[in-house]
């Protein structure tokens, strides 16, 4: 096996403005977009899919040259791989929709909101970059792990990843998962199986290093919630206040989980997702009546 896919989702592939996106559909209600971080995949999502799909249709997209879906021509920034989920999600006749972004897919997200506002009902930023990638450590050392790529490694010995506490820790310790040896065999396969297959991750991250959003949080007007690991420690909870001030958004900090909080507390993510898109749900409502 060397790819991770989502159990109870149909994996489609669809050519999109000359890219060939892969990406995985199912379920039943609102719609409901999640988008992958940097190096990652649509498998990161495996802990939360069961639980968001028993309330969503959900669209969950490999990134253009992450996972199944081929890499783009040339990149510009990071509006060309929002497009591309976007178009996806035309396709499947799923706008509006709400949208999760981990990480870079918190970018993709912002910026989808940002070129969509009609589109785009409502934004949760998991843990989303942006903010502190800016400084000299951060962008030096994924600039790094960009070019090493040391995941691919990891991906290929992932089963003996997954038995071992020890390598549990050298692996997901790195990327600040407060406790690795609790993620579960699922989790474990669903970080790590997708490294095999990316054709193109630092495009993404040089459009990321390139991106600052801050000049242009004001202009987004749907409801945000900033979800937040306690103990992340990739992206301090420094960004988490700043987006929570910049976009006048709700903040849910969840303890006891760092960086893949989607994958570490998939329970509290569901349930602070659920209840957000409760609440915006009721004040479309109340404003319409």
């Amino acid at each position: 096996m060397t790819d991770a896919k989502l159990p109870g989702l149909e994996e489609r592939f669809a050519e999109i403005k000359g890219v060939r996106m892969r990406y995985f559909v199912g379920g039943e209600g609102p719609p409901l977009i999640l988008v992958h971080g940097l190096g990652g995949a649509a498998a990161n999502w495996t802990e939360l899919v069961p639980l968001l799909m028993r309330r969503h249709r959900l669209l969950v997209p490999d990134l253009p040259g992450h996972g199944g879906s081929a890499a783009l021509p040339a990149v510009a920034g990071l509006e060309p791989f929002a497009d591309r989920v976007a178009l996806v999600a035309e396709r499947e006749g799923m706008l509006p929709a709400a949208v999760v972004g981990h990480s870079l897919g918190g970018m993709v997200v912002l910026r989808m909101a940002l070129r969509r506002p009609n589109d785009i009902p409502a934004v949760v930023l998991a843990a989303a970059a942006g903010l502190s990638v800016g400084n000299i450590v951060g962008r030096n050392l994924l600039s790094v792990f960009s070019t090493v790529r040391p995941g691919r490694l990891a991906g290929r010995y992932r089963a003996l990843v997954s038995r071992s506490p020890l390598l549990r820790r050298f692996v997901f310790g790195f990327v600040s998962v407060a406790d690795p040896v609790g993620l579960t065999d699922g989790a474990v396969e669903g970080f790590l199986a997708a490294h095999l297959l990316h054709t193109d991750v630092d495009s993404a991250w040089q459009a990321l290093r390139a991106d600052d959003p801050r000049e242009e949080l004001e202009a987004v007007r749907c409801p945000v919630l900033v979800l937040w690991g306690a103990e992340d420690s990739q992206l301090p909870l420094d960004d988490a206040f700043e987006y929570t001030r910049r976009l006048r958004a709700r903040l849910r900090v969840i303890p006891g989980c760092g960086h893949l909080l989607i994958g570490e507390r998939p329970d509290a993510c569901d349930h602070a997702i659920e209840e957000f898109l409760g609440g915006c749900c009721f004040e479309r409502h109340h404003l319409r009546t």
